[in-house]
This record gives C-alpha cells, structure tokens and sequence, in this order.
C-alpha cells in the first residue's frame, strides 16, 4: 500500500484493519509499527511472520510490488491477499490506460477490486476471503471424508452404468486443498457455465429439464443422464459436485456408439483435454484460486480385448489390442496449472492409457496438435 496516501490511509483504517481484527488478526502497517527501525528488514520480518497480508496494488507503487514478489519468493501464495482500486483494471468501465494499471505479471491472480463508492462492499468481501485462506493456511485436525464421498459416488454410478449393460468408461475424480463450503446454487451455476461443446456431447453435460437436470443433496449437487436407445446407442452420464468443490464423473465411452470393442486416440486426447478444461472453469466460476493445488484421478476402464484406431483420417498399421482392462493415471497440480500445462496433463495421461495396447506411442507434435486444435475449437 502507497504510504502517505489520504485515500489509502482512510481504506486501512477504516476497512482493512477493522475487517483483519475481525477475522482474529492483529492489523500491522510496517510504517506504523516500525518502532523507528530501517523500514526493508522490518518489511521482511512482518511479510515472513505474517498469517495474512493483504497487499493493495493501487497507484503502482514499485515497493508494494517487490513485497508482493518477496511474499511470493516465500512460497507464502495462499497467505497473501491482492487488493487494488477497480479502475485499474483494464475491464472496468472506468478504466483508462492512460492511468494505472495493474502489470501484466499479476494479471492473472485474484485480485479483490474496492471502488470508493462500495468500501463496505469490499470490506464484506475481504472478510470472505481471509476466512477461506485461513482455512486454507491453518493446518486441521478434521478428517478429509472426500474418499467415503467418491466411494459412495463410485458405487451408485457403476451400478447405473453396468444397468445400460455398458463396460467401457471414463471416470474422474478431483479434489482440493482447503476447506470450502459452497451452496447447491452456486455449485449449480458453476456447473451450468464449465461445460465445452466443442465436442457435441460435453464433459459434465448440464441438462435443464427433468429428468436429468441436477438435483440438490445434502452435501453439494448430483446429475444422472442415461439414454435407453439413441441413434448413437445407450449413453450414461453420472457426475457430482460436493460442497468443498470436489469433483466426480463417469462415463461410458464415446467409441462403444461407433463400434464394438474400440478405442480411439484421437477421442481420448480430445476427451481427457476437455475434462481438465472443464475443471479449469468449474473453479474459475466457483472463484478459486488459481495458487490452490488440486488432485486428479482418471482411470479409464472396460479396455480388455479393445482394439486402438483413429476417430477421424489418421491411420494405425498395426491391430494393437489390450490385455489389461483398467488404467488409473493421478496427477497432483494447481488451479492454475490445469491450463498453464495443459498439454503436458494430456499427455501424461494417455501415455499411461496407450501404452497398454501393445507398446503404442504417440508423437508429441500430433497430441498438440489435437490439443491445440480443441482448444480452438476444433476436432481433428
């Protein structure tokens, strides 16, 4: 925060400070509490002993952003709260790039924007999201039961899936750092906005009528989407939402409606891409930090006796079929970083997948380019 600012100095002392002290934190300003010390090693030792900082971009002060990097030098992300004035930001309408602005380099983090007509706004919000990091920051003793939740979840869509008389699927399974405790609305437009249709039938499909639309339980919302007889064949499609964000989905796979005991490269690549796409933005919508590690689990099952090709006109010489029926692939990662690696996530998937059918390999410049492709809206 600028020193010797009349606005900021009226922020602090009458929102930032009452909110930290609110959320059982003793407010400090380094130029307040300094005792009369050099300010650099005070503002070291504060930024290192600090449970929360909130750092306010406004003005561009070069001082606020080498703290903001020393936080970060620190690994102290999930500590560390950016604040700044929302005409900085360069999609507000009172935005003018003649003025400040936020640099490009913090662009991407959550920022909680103030504007000086909606301080108490700000204040509601800042105390929110202090009381997310702190259950983020602080260890618990509390039990994670995201596993008796996957387990009941698992149990309840095999026997839908198995009822279709369907064996081949995809399933997956994410969970988060932190505590979280979304309502069933905002899982429900989260959930609504995260699907891609790139495809045609997209990961997490969303439906708005009954019988399928999601239905609210008691820990976060649940959707189950079977068709009898289609043109494509019988489909099902099962996924979860729990109240922390965690994230559950089976289905059967796409290749059983165009041929028996088949598997398709090309499908794979695109499907697992969309799924971390779709999680990218299911946390996107749910506001979650992007510094917030995740947990992935995808295993593909149903693979005994199938056969690899290719959906569209690329070619396999060799009849390359699988002896294993199951492969579980899991991948530790951030929010962020669903996207920022996404290409390297894919393929650290389908290596595993693909190489149960007879040794087979994929080149490195074909699996971008698919990906690259869907990205863009494209499937090839």
């Amino acid at each position: 925060m600028q020193i010797g600012n009349a606005e900021l100095d009226e922020l602090y002392r009458g929102y930032i400070a009452p909110t930290l002290s609110a959320a059982g934190y003793e407010p400090k300003r380094v130029d307040k509490h300094n005792d009369g010390e050099l300010l650099k090693p005070k503002i070291t030792e504060f930024i290192s002993e600090a449970g929360i900082i909130v750092a306010d971009l406004t003005n561009e002060r070069p001082n606020v952003y080498l703290e903001v990097g020393y936080t970060m030098g620190l690994g102290k992300y999930r500590n560390l709260i950016l604040t700044c004035r929302e005409d900085h930001y360069h999609g507000s309408p009172n935005y003018d790039s003649g003025k400040h602005r936020i640099h490009f380099d913090l662009n991407g983090y959550d920022i909680l924007f103030w504007s000086p007509d909606k301080k108490k706004e700000f204040a509601t919000e800042l105390l929110k999201t202090i009381k997310r990091r702190t259950y983020i920051t602080q260890p618990s003793n509390e039990v994670n039961f995201d596993e008796d939740w996957f387990t009941d979840h698992k149990s309840k869509s095999f026997k839908g899936l198995h009822n279709q008389g369907l064996s081949g699927y995809m399933e997956v399974m994410c969970s988060l750092d932190g505590a979280y405790g979304f309502n069933q609305i905002h899982l429900r437009d989260a959930a609504r906005e995260a699907p891609i249709s790139t495809f045609g039938w997209p990961i997490g499909a969303f439906m708005n009528s009954e019988p399928f639309k999601p239905r609210p339980v008691n820990d976060g919302i649940i959707a189950e989407i079977v068709t009898p007889e289609s043109d494509w064949g019988k489909t099902y499609d099962y996924w979860a939402i729990r109240s922390n964000a965690s994230f559950y989905l089976l289905q059967n796979l796409f290749e059983d409606t165009r041929g028996k005991q088949l598997i398709f490269f090309d499908t794979r690549i695109v499907r697992i891409t969309e799924t971390i796409l779709y999680l990218a933005r299911l946390y996107h919508q749910l506001k979650i930090s992007i510094t917030t590690p995740l947990h992935i689990t995808i295993a593909h099952g149903g693979l005994s006796g199938r056969t690899i090709r290719a959906a569209g006109r690329r070619m396999i010489f060799l009849e390359r079929t699988s002896t294993q029926d199951k492969v579980v692939t899991k991948i530790d990662t951030t929010v962020g970083e669903l996207e920022a690696k996404l290409t390297d996530h894919v393929e650290t998937i389908t290596k595993d997948l693909f190489v149960l059918f007879d040794y087979f390999e994929l080149e490195r410049t074909i699996l971008e380019d698919i990906v690259t492709n869907f990205v863009n809206g494209k499937i090839s």
